[in-house]
Order: C-alpha cells, then structure tokens, then sequence
C-alpha cells in the first residue's frame, strides 16, 4: 500500500499544478479588462518648433557670443499601439520632422564673425505609456502620455550669409544620435466604429548637438515642439 501511494502522489501534484496555472491564466487573461485589447495604428501630420540656444565667454580682451534660431517645420509620426486596458495604452512611435536653422558667431577680441543658414531634420524612434481619462468606448477621450526613446538629428550647411575674418565655423555636416525624453497630451474622438481623428501636442527632450558646434558652444538641451494632428484606425472595438 505504501508503493501504491508514492506512485500515486507525484500525479496527482501534476495535475493540481496544471489546474492552478490554467485558472491563473483565465483569470488574467479571461478577465473582462483584458477583453479590452484592442490594436491600432495611424498617422499625424504637423508643425514642429525647435527650442533656440546661445553661448558667451569673456576674454581678456572682449567678448565671445553665438547663436542658433530656428524656424518652424514639418513633422510627421507615424505609430501603432494597443489598448491594454479600458484606461492604458502601449504605443509606439516613429517620428520626423525638418527645421532651417541660422547660426552666429561673434568675438570682440578678434573681430571676426560669420552668420551662416543651415538645414536640419530628426528621426525618433519612441516607446510610450498612456493613460486615458476616458473608456475606451467613449466617444472624446483625452490623454496623457510618457515614453522614451532615441532621436538622430543630422545639419547641412546651406548658404553662409555673412563672414568676417577667420571664423571657428561648423562642419558641412554633422550628426548625432542620442536618447530622448517626449512627454505629450492629446485627445481622440470617434468619427466611425474604426475611425478616430487624434490632436496631439508633445515635447521631445534630448541632448543638443546644435549648441555643441557653436563657438563659444551652447549649454541648453534641445526641445523639439510639436503641434499634430491626424487619425486612427482601430482593428476592433
């Protein structure tokens, strides 16, 4: 009788382990909240506005002072994400957008000088979290978004607009690939079952390989501003 039990006994613990991990997984993944997965993908097009920076240093004889305003440009994101929850969102973003820039270039001390138009543009790669203040079957839902990723921006040189003497100019080219903080809110409204239009407007922080080519160089981070607006398609309700 005692074999019978010990032959027994690891069976039946096979089988009440099998049963736990199977009530587990319909727990969490059965459950009415995981019913709510649902993903979806979609576009934004808009304005982009870059932060602006300068530099200054003293010297013994004078005064060191750089520069660099930005215009306004396009962006585009294009991303895809999943409803986890009634309230939470995973998403995933490809952004790009474009900026001319104008960068100066003073010293006192030398007396040289240039003032030189370039142009600009960024590719970011993002992961966000999201939180919806909404249902996900409301039909005005605003949010609240987080994320972090990497951002390459590359500038060209375009047309040098003044010069004097023998300026510390930057190269004709340059890059630089780093991480990046975006933060953003937004709203989603219902058009149709699968339709939503989406507004956005976020702010993507990173290191500022623009202030590092002036001279003297530039101590602020760059912000990159955007206003977006576009749709969703949704795969299921």
């Amino acid at each position: 009788m005692r074999i019978r039990q010990d032959t027994y006994s690891a069976p039946a613990y096979r089988i009440s382990a099998g049963r736990v991990c199977a009530l587990f997984f319909l727990v969490m993944f059965g459950s009415p909240s995981y019913g709510q997965t649902a993903p979806y993908f979609g576009a934004l097009g808009g304005i982009s506005v870059l932060s602006a920076d300068a530099g200054s240093r003293t010297t013994g004889g004078g005064l060191n002072l750089s520069s660099y305003s930005p215009t306004n440009g396009g962006a585009l994101d294009l991303f895809a994400g999943v409803h986890t929850q009634k309230y939470f969102t995973l998403q995933l973003d490809y952004i790009w957008n474009s900026n001319d820039l104008r960068l100066n270039s003073a010293s006192s001390n030398s007396a040289t000088f240039y003032e030189q138009d370039r142009g600009s543009s960024q590719q970011a790669v993002i992961f966000s979290a999201m939180i919806y203040f909404r249902r996900t079957d409301s039909r005005i839902r605003p949010y609240l978004g987080t994320g972090a990723g990497v951002v390459h921006l590359s500038s060209r040189a375009e047309r040098l607009v003044a010069s004097g003497g023998a300026p510390v100019r930057p190269p004709d080219e340059f890059s630089s690939t780093s991480p990046a903080f975006r933060a953003h809110v937004g709203i989603d409204l219902r058009l149709t079952r699968r339709l939503d239009f989406r507004y956005s407007f976020s702010d993507t922080i990173g290191s500022n390989a623009i202030s590092k080519q002036l001279s003297p160089p530039g101590p602020r981070g760059l912000e990159n501003f955007q206003n977006l607006f576009g749709f969703i398609i949704r795969f299921r309700r």
